[in-house]
């Protein structure tokens, strides 16, 4: 049995581990009592992360031997 891990699914897995890394860190640290700045921080970086594994997902691959022209 052979389990082929390719870039994608490294990608996607260390995305959804970063989401699932700040949502817990932002937990524990509610619990223990943060101030309005702290929440603000931990908004910022629960919704950063969602934003990361997101683009991963739906960003279209690069094609083979495409070229990126200037302007395009």
């Amino acid at each position: 049995m052979s389990f082929d891990i390719t870039r994608k699914d490294l990608v996607e897995w260390s995305s959804a581990s970063l989401v699932f890394l700040s949502g817990a860190m932002t937990g524990h640290y509610a619990a223990m009592g943060m101030n309005a700045i702290q929440w603000t921080g931990a908004a910022a970086a629960v919704l950063g992360s969602v934003t990361i594994a997101v683009a991963v997902r739906i960003w279209p691959p690069k094609a083979e031997g495409a070229k990126a022209k200037v302007g395009d």
